[in-house]
């Protein structure tokens, strides 16, 4: 591959067959990052090794980390942090903004319908089963209008970028989705630790998320009240995302609770205890999955959540973001008809593709898989953080018979999906190639995905970038946290 600068940090840095985000693909290199590039070119191993390490102390100072599970223990980390950022030009970027809005909006048209008409499943657009029988669809929420129609109000679209360089929606997570507070605290570290390597290049800022969120809270409280006060519902210090969790409820200037501190009163009106007294809530950004939300409708043995929150929902007393049974839309088999509910609502070719996706709930789907099996990504439909998944190209020969016991065993809780060659980006490595984000050995490449964070409350905003997670081992395509990935600065150019 041929770029104008091939010095410095990435003297001998080779992607491969791989679309790389830094330098482009073979015979059509990426201009937009050639700036960059001679920034890079400037500095030689021993400094960014030197900046990389200062930055992973100041992570871990400011206590920005993640909680790992193993069992019975719990370990806090900082996420591994990768000081080459991946850079965005504005085309690609005017791609991914429209895509996702896109396709919230499609998403948020598809809940109201299945928890009203149901029109697109009784036209068979969707099938009703695949939608119906499963735990994310909530009955309770049948017939209860949201404001602006907004079920979605903060999305976390998962996108990757194959060897030609098109971009494919790998998932949406419409739930519970986390990492934003990665990208807006990754930004400031970069620019303190790297100031010379943006001088002359113009970013889109991040730093409005806070405030774009608590402005997007505040439109779909109940009618009638002037000055909304908004929540960041959590389950406490014990979830993963707590950090998180105070960083939002900080940016977006409101009280962080848990289920402890709020209550439904017999008018069915929510209110926080405060030493004060009582003190109406209006909006609750919950950051509890359904099942923990309120003991009264779902888990009866949950200490998470709050007795009769649903109940002040339907009766229009508290708004909840994200709105309860969002998990219908976004769940990994409905994915592979979200280009056909963009169609159907919006009646409108999908801006970003997805990846091609085979059900194994349907007879075609799973015989396509079983036959292809060596070939193919494996994945449970009702799981994050990249649990349960198996890349059979890479595993072992004991690994894909389990894949294909459990396939035959409960073929509907699968799909498959092709290996796509995830593009890569410049990352700094240990001197063992462990991709340990601290680096000081070299600059090697590591697959890369992208989480754009959008939020909807009357329109969508797209914050600039997103969270660029990268798979640290060396020939790695899982990129979440919890299985071993960090993260980069996202850099969208003006």
């Amino acid at each position: 591959m041929t770029t104008e600068v091939r010095d410095g940090v990435l003297a001998g840095y080779d992607p491969g067959e791989y679309y790389c985000e830094m330098l482009g693909r073979a015979g059509a290199p990426a201009e937009h990052t050639a700036a960059i590039r001679r920034h890079l070119a400037g500095l030689g191993m021993d400094e960014l090794g030197r900046r990389a390490r200062d930055a992973g102390r100041e992570l871990f100072n400011l206590g920005i980390t993640f909680t790992l599970y193993s069992g019975a223990t719990t370990v806090d980390r900082i996420l591994p942090f990768d000081v080459i950022p991946r850079v965005l030009s504005p085309a690609d970027w005017r791609t991914i903004e429209g895509g996702v809005i896109q396709r919230v909006t499609a998403l948020n048209l598809f809940l109201h319908d299945l928890y009203h008409d149901q029109k697109i499943l009784n036209d068979g657009v969707v099938p009703a089963e695949l939608v119906l029988d499963t735990a994310n669809y909530r009955p309770e929420m049948a017939g209860l209008d949201v404001p602006h129609g907004t079920y979605i109000h903060i999305c976390g679209t998962d996108i990757v970028r194959d060897e030609t360089g098109q971009f494919l929606v790998l998932e949406d997570n419409g739930r519970c989705p986390s990492g934003v507070s990665y990208v807006v605290e990754n930004r400031r570290l970069m620019l303190r630790a790297f100031p010379d390597l943006s001088a002359g290049v113009t970013l889109k800022p991040v730093d409005d998320y806070g405030p774009r969120l608590a402005e997007a809270m505040t439109e779909i409280a109940p009618a009638a009240i002037d000055d909304p006060q908004v929540v960041l519902l959590s389950p406490g210090v014990y979830n993963a995302a707590y950090f998180e969790h105070v960083f939002l409820a900080r940016e977006m200037g409101v009280p962080l609770v848990e289920g402890r501190d709020l209550f439904v009163d017999e008018d069915d009106r929510v209110h926080m205890k405060t030493t004060a007294g009582r003190a109406r809530v209006d909006v609750v950004y919950r950051r509890i999955n359904d099942d923990f939300l309120d003991p009264e409708v779902f888990r009866p043995d949950s200490l998470l959540g709050v007795p009769g929150l649903l109940r002040a929902a339907r009766a229009g007393k508290v708004a909840l973001a994200n709105a309860v049974g969002t998990g219908a839309a976004d769940d990994k088999a409905v994915y592979a008809y979200v280009p056909r509910i963009i169609e159907y609502y919006l009646g409108e070719a999908p801006i970003l593709a997805n990846v091609e996706t085979h059900i194994c709930r349907e007879e075609a789907g799973l015989k396509y898989t079983l036959d292809h099996l060596e070939e193919l990504v494996v994945k449970p439909v009702d799981e994050a953080g990249g649990y349960g998944i198996t890349v059979c190209p890479r595993a072992s020969k004991a690994e894909i018979e389990t894949c294909r016991a459990k396939l035959l065993a409960a073929p509907k809780t699968y799909i498959s999906q092709p290996t796509i060659k995830l593009s890569v980006c410049p990352t700094l490595v240990s001197a063992g190639g462990d991709g340990s984000g601290n680096g000081g050995g070299a600059v090697e490449p590591r697959h890369v995905d992208l989480r754009p964070f959008a939020v909807t409350g009357r329109d969508t905003w797209v914050l600039p970038g997103g969270l660029t997670r990268v798979a640290l081992p060396k020939g790695s395509l899982i990129v979440n946290s919890s299985q071993g990935g960090g993260s980069k600065d996202t850099w969208v150019l003006e």
